[in-house]
């Protein structure tokens, strides 16, 4: 069971993460966007029945939620902290967390150019951005690449913030431009 060891806001003003002092997961990232999707999710699922919860998105040491705008954030920490405190620590789920992120990749329907076209880019937005972005409560997903379009997907905080949307998404693009110079990137 995580306790938390620090609470911090992010640059989204209705977002919020938890920096927890033992990891939810071991490298593995799960974002939900509404109940629904969280419904396998113990974790997320109990966040999502608090009032105003409007994304959950957590990896390793900490876990950023948002709100829809409407909830007093002293308030509403208090009672995320609830579940947050009760989840399983990595070691007892990440066997199945790893399985499940591993069914939703398909390296076969991808020529091996792209491929290794995607890998560059991964390797750029790993040194260059997601830190950033993960310090910040947030994450950035590759979920497509085709032709010279790279459709990406943010996370948590980033997910709803509006500089994600404008200056982030242009910083990206001139990053992965200067491996891929005619790239379009797009948010999806």
């Amino acid at each position: 069971m995580p306790k938390i060891a620090e609470i911090e806001p992010t640059p989204n003003p209705n977002a919020m993460k938890f920096i927890l002092k033992e990891p939810l997961t071991w490298g593995i990232t799960r974002s939900y966007d509404s109940a629904l999707q969280a419904k396998d999710d113990k974790l997320a699922a109990a966040l999502f029945d608090i009032e105003h919860v409007t994304n959950v998105f957590y990896v390793d040491h900490w876990i950023t939620v948002t709100q829809n705008g409407r909830a007093d954030w002293s308030e509403l920490k208090r009672e995320l902290a609830v579940p947050i405190r009760e989840a399983p620590a990595a070691d007892e789920q990440s066997e199945q967390l790893m399985n499940d992120a591993a069914l939703n990749f398909d390296p076969s329907k991808m020529s091996r150019e792209d491929l290794a076209r995607l890998d560059k880019i991964n390797d750029i937005l790993d040194e260059e951005i997601r830190p950033f972005l993960q310090n910040d409560g947030g994450d950035l997903y590759v979920v497509g690449l085709e032709g010279n379009k790279l459709s990406v997907h943010y996370q948590g905080a980033c997910g709803s913030c509006p500089s994600s949307l404008s200056g982030t998404l242009t910083g990206i693009e001139n990053l992965v431009r200067q491996i891929e110079p005619d790239i379009e990137v797009v948010a999806v």
